[in-house]
């Protein structure tokens, strides 16, 4: 089931923490909704602290997802890693929440946009691996900044360029085979999951975008964060290109 407009597909956003939603501080999740708006979506949040049951029923009324970033690392345990000490805040709730989003997703062929923690946790469902820090494990990488700036740092994000493989979605949507992205992360892909294409890399080899190779799924993941990129042609692109896709996936919906 999905609403009744498919012209403004609603698209569902979990919250990034759960301190985070027990507080209700909206600060940084107002980011994605304004993206999502601009785009021509309605963004919905989704509560961390729903029962399976409840998730379920949510998720069945929703016709897209956007998985945000977070100050919270993936449980390595999920990956078959032992915790190092740079993995320091953990959120059971977060990862189990877009774990469950992700399986019911590419099952029900609902568009994924998945974004920094997001683009993490889309590599692990598909059972790849992550770099736990990467100063200590790639000490020649670039400067990929710290995780999770102050919502109202609008400037000042550290920016390196990223080189997008030919013929993917991201090349497309840029226009270029190479980008300027902001960076905020000390974690990112190490092995990439089954199915998962790598699509974008810093100039360093840092894995910086999945695309999942299918024929009917519209699933990216990017490292950076496009949300707080508004004026910014390829952020705005990516938007505007998930939304697309999730007004035809509600079209489909209602069709049946």
């Amino acid at each position: 089931m999905s609403y009744a407009n498919p012209l403004r597909p609603h698209v569902g956003i979990p919250w990034r923490t759960s301190q985070e939603e027990t507080q209700q501080n909206k600060e940084k999740l107002r980011y994605y909704f304004d993206r999502v708006r601009e785009a021509g979506g309605e963004p919905e949040p989704i509560s961390l602290f729903l029962s399976p049951e409840e998730l379920r029923e949510k998720m069945e009324n929703l016709d897209a997802f956007v998985l945000p970033g977070s100050p919270a690392d993936v449980d390595p345990t999920r990956y078959g890693a032992k915790r190092q000490s740079k993995t320091e805040l953990l959120d059971p709730r977060r990862d189990q929440t877009d774990l469950a989003l992700l399986a019911y997703a590419t099952q029900t062929e609902k568009p994924v946009l998945a974004i920094c923690y997001g683009c993490q946790i889309l590599n692990v469902f598909f059972e790849g691996s992550l770099i736990q820090d990467i100063p200590n494990d790639k000490p020649d990488a670039l400067r990929h900044g710290k995780t999770d700036l102050a919502a109202t740092a609008v400037s000042g994000d550290l920016e390196h360029p990223a080189r997008f493989e030919p013929g993917s979605r991201l090349a497309k949507l840029a226009g270029h085979s190479e980008a300027m992205i902001n960076s905020s992360h000390h974690q990112a892909i190490d092995q990439p999951g089954s199915g998962l294409r790598v699509t974008a890399r810093a100039t360093d080899g840092i894995v910086e975008a999945v695309e999942l190779q299918s024929p009917t799924d519209w699933v990216v993941g990017v490292q950076w964060h496009p949300e707080r990129m508004p004026e910014d042609a390829l952020a705005r692109n990516l938007f505007e290109d998930f939304v697309s896709a999730a007004r035809s996936r509600a079209a489909v919906s209602q069709d049946r």
